[in-house]
This record gives C-alpha cells, sequence and structure tokens, in this order.
C-alpha cells in the first residue's frame, strides 16, 4: 500500500484539479491519499467523486489551516473532516476573505515597486476558492519581473518582502478546535523548523491535537527521526506526506515519493473509527 496525506489542487494553490488528482496518484500506485488544501474544501467533493468512478482508492477529506505564531506560518492539517461542517465553513470562508483582501493589497503595492501586474490574472490563475501567494508569484513570473516563482517571495511578497502584505490571524490552538468540531483529527504540518517545539505541542495538545507530520516531503531521515521520536514522548500520532502541488520544479517532492510506515496509516484510521475501511485496503 502507498500513501500520501500532504496534496493540494487548484481548490488552493495546487496546479491540478482534484479529479486530475486522483488520477496522478492511482497512475503512481497509490491507495490512500488525503487533499489538504489551504482553507478550502472546495476540491474534496470532485475527488471523492472521482476516486469513486474506480475501486482501489480511499480519499481522506481533509484541509490545511494557515496559522500565525511571532515568529512565522504555522499549518494545521486536519483528517477525516466533516467538509459540510457549517462551522468549518465559516471560519474557511472568512480566512480566504481576508487572503482576497490581502492579496488585492499586494498587487497595489506592487505596482507602487514597479512591478505591475493583473488583478484579473491572479484570479485567473487561482482558479478555485482559495487565492494565495503562488499565485502572485505566477502572475509576476510570466510578466518577467522575476525569474522564478522562489524569487518573487525572495524579492517581493516574502514575510519580509516590500510587497508583504498582513492577514486576518488564528492561532493555532483556534484551528486544531476548529478541526475537532469538525469531527478532524489535527496534526500539526511539518513541524521540524518550528521554535520552542516542545512547549508549542505541550500547548496544542491541550487543545486536542492528535499528531505530527513527521514524515515530510523536504525531511532528511535525522528531522523524520527527531519528529517521530518528539511524537512517541507526547502520545501522538505520527502522518506524513509530500506536500505536492504540482508545481513542476526540481525542488519538490513528487506525489508518492514520501516513505510512510503502514502502522502509521493504521492509526489514522483507528483513530478516527474507520478500521473497517482500512481493513478492506
Amino acid at each position: 500500500m502507498k500513501y500520501d496525506l500532504h496534496l493540494h489542487t487548484t481548490a488552493s494553490d495546487g496546479r491540478l484539479n482534484p479529479a486530475a488528482l486522483v488520477d496522478l496518484a492511482r497512475a503512481r500506485g497509490l491507495e490512500v491519499i488525503a487533499i489538504t488544501d489551504h482553507d478550502s474544501v472546495g476540491g474534496i467533493s470532485e475527488a471523492l467523486e472521482a476516486a469513486g468512478r474506480e475501486p482501489g482508492m480511499t480519499v481522506i477529506p481533509g484541509v490545511e489551516i494557515n496559522t500565525d505564531l511571532a515568529s512565522g506560518e504555522l499549518h494545521i492539517l486536519g483528517y477525516f473532516i466533516d467538509y459540510r461542517d457549517a462551522n468549518l465553513g465559516s471560519v474557511l470562508h472568512k480566512i480566504r476573505e481576508s487572503r482576497l483582501g490581502r492579496a488585492q493589497k499586494m498587487v497595489e503595492r506592487l505596482r507602487e515597486l514597479g512591478a505591475p501586474i493583473e488583478w484579473s490574472r491572479v484570479q485567473d490563475m487561482a482558479h478555485g476558492e482559495s487565492i494565495c501567494r503562488p499565485h502572485i508569484a505566477q502572475a509576476l513570473l510570466e510578466k518577467g519581473f522575476v525569474g522564478s516563482e522562489r524569487e518573487a517571495f525572495d524579492k517581493y511578497i516574502g514575510r519580509d518582502g516590500p510587497a508583504y502584505i498582513e492577514r486576518k490571524k488564528i492561532q493555532p490552538a483556534d484551528a486544531v478546535r476548529i478541526v475537532k468540531s469538525a469531527g478532524g483529527l489535527p496534526v500539526l504540518a511539518h513541524p521540524a523548523d518550528i521554535k520552542d517545539l516542545n512547549s508549542l505541542i505541550i500547548d496544542l495538545k491541550d487543545a486536542g491535537l492528535l499528531g505530527l507530520e513527521a514524515y515530510y516531503g523536504q525531511y532528511d531521515s535525522i528531522a523524520v527521526k527527531r519528529m517521530v521520536r518528539l511524537a512517541d514522548e507526547h502520545g501522538l500520532l505520527t502522518t506524513g506526506g509530500s506536500d505536492y502541488h504540482h508545481f513542476g520544479d526540481d525542488r519538490e517532492v513528487s506525489l508518492g515519493q514520501v516513505d510512510i510506515p503502514e502502522d502509521s496509516i493504521r492509526m489514522l484510521f483507528q483513530y478516527s473509527g474507520r478500521m473497517e475501511q482500512y481493513k478492506k485496503k
């Protein structure tokens, strides 16, 4: 069995629509995947429908909620969420509205900085519900103001860049509670570089955190072992994924290329109360 529990579609900043992503995962032999778009559940229905057309693949409904710390962003993954939950939908809508306003202000700031891009073009590139900074980076690259999307972040729209605009903040503990209230399992995404991680985990466990994304696409074996050990110390699940967007650059870890132990998947299904679904695999 092969798994990838961190995937993005055009519902946020991924480049493949949900059905195309499911088809690619199936072609690569994956059996369990999770759709985890930024602040959006808009791609889940299409992904579930695409997976249902042929047997042999399970799509876990998920989300990745962007939150803020003083030292930077922190992301909370939610697995097996009720993606139709009204409260979850309301919270995510407010976050996306904040992203929309921030993106418009960034475009205005870029014009002042001598790098004008069209707002309508950013919207075209977004495709889905959630306009994210990578869409602005794409527009900057298309107009020739940067040589790569990474340069767009480094030069203009990264956290310390001259065109960076703050968005509506949501605290990590609140995101954990939101996932829990929607029936989901909250997991701390790509945690290895977070400052004061041990203290943060203790605080988030009080809010209901259940897991760490220990097997992450950008981690070497040393980082993975450290995250697994930390998860064990705190009694947390371990999950993993590629964080795949289909960007097409040589720095992106490909879909399905992260080695996730089957025990991690089994425990995730067990915690969700869906062992019968797992046993059918």
